[in-house]
């Protein structure tokens, strides 16, 4: 069963800067990536990244946020800037073994193992 441990949540205010890491221990699958679900909305996701370094983002995270991939650390992060109080959320962690997954837009339902979420709260 694989592990995903999210870290790096908490609060920020709007314009500033956080960054969320998430570990996968022995995960050999294609996909991984973040999401997050703000209250009363559906998970929704924000970015995922392949083995092979293909990207998808969200349209409203374009230009603020990077994912990136370390293997070798078994070790994805988000790097998120400029954020808004829209960005509000628990943010987690998801991995998928389709290798259509990041092709297909990273699709929540696709997702087969999930971190416990960290929480990302901006607010002045």
């Amino acid at each position: 069963q694989l592990q995903l441990a999210e870290s790096g949540g908490g609060l920020v205010q709007p314009g500033g800067s956080l960054r969320l890491s998430c570990t996968f221990p022995g995960w050999t699958g294609d996909a991984i990536g973040w999401f997050r679900q703000a209250p009363g909305k559906e998970r929704e996701v924000i970015s995922c990244r392949s083995r092979g370094g293909r990207t998808h983002y969200a349209d409203s995270v374009k230009g603020r946020f990077t994912i990136s991939r370390d293997d070798a650390r078994n070790t994805v992060t988000l790097q998120m800037n400029s954020l808004k109080p829209e960005d509000t959320a628990i943010y987690y962690c998801g991995a998928s073994s389709s290798g259509t997954f990041v092709l297909d837009r990273c699709p929540v339902r696709r997702v087969s193992s999930w971190g416990q979420g960290a929480q990302v709260t901006v607010s002045s």
